[in-house]
């Protein structure tokens, strides 16, 4: 019996699912502008966009041979990621790169996810990250704020009809699409105003002897990009 269980959800995880009508499609797509493009809403699900960005810091550190010490993620949405290893080089460069377009990849890859059918495959994918990133949280809001976003994603994978599984799939996606776009924007605004002296392009200009701007342009074209064509999956076009 334990067996066959397991294989049931095994099967669950890898098959497919049908897909939502348009109608619920176009619906996740409004509500996650909802929470991204207002500025009371946007302070808060920004917490979601941060664990996104470190979290791909932490990732490509680890793929590129790098040492990974910890990630802190604070109230006031900004976080910290910390690893050790060659100071210079093609490991660091890509890791000071993957923050900013992190949630716009996450979201294409998700995108690619629902559009052949694997909503399951997303939701317990997406449980199974947070997990792994929390191992390496090192503070208690940091910690707070990965746990409540993998039990939502593992309670509604777990306890939720099929139509609900859906909806929550594809909200969270278009949010990860539309939401990574927004912070390249905030922080052209904060280095026209003379702020974020230390952002991830000044660390890249140093490590590349490529301009800051061309970073933040690089971010701007992956992140629309990602929406452009994340969203055309999303609606079967």
């Amino acid at each position: 019996m334990e067996t066959d269980h397991l294989t049931d959800i095994w099967g669950r995880v890898t098959g497919t699912q049908p897909a939502p009508s348009l109608w619920l499609v176009i619906a996740t797509a409004v509500l996650a502008l909802a929470v991204v493009v207002p500025h009371t809403a946007w302070r808060l699900s920004r917490n979601a966009i941060t664990i996104a960005h470190e979290g791909g810091h932490g990732l490509i550190a680890l793929v590129s041979g790098r040492r990974l010490d910890g990630i802190r993620l604070h109230s006031d949405t900004s976080g910290l990621t910390v690893s050790r290893g060659k100071p210079t080089g093609l490991g660091m460069v890509l890791t000071a790169a993957a923050g900013y377009v992190a949630p716009s990849l996450l979201g294409l890859a998700g995108a690619a996810l629902l559009a052949a059918g694997h909503i399951t495959a997303l939701l317990w994918g997406a449980t199974a990250l947070l997990l792994a990133m929390l191992v390496m949280i090192r503070n208690a809001y940091g910690v707070l704020t990965v746990v409540l976003a993998g039990a939502a994603f593992l309670l509604v994978s777990w306890l939720t009809t099929p139509d609900v599984q859906a909806g929550f799939g594809y909200a969270a996606v278009w949010f990860l699409l539309l939401g990574g776009v927004r912070p390249p924007f905030e922080l052209m605004g904060k280095r026209r105003r003379g702020g974020a002296v230390d952002s991830d392009p000044d660390q890249l200009a140093r490590l590349t002897h490529v301009p800051a701007a061309l970073w933040l342009g690089l971010f701007h074209v992956v992140t629309l990009c990602s929406l452009m064509g994340g969203g055309r999956w999303l609606l079967g076009l």
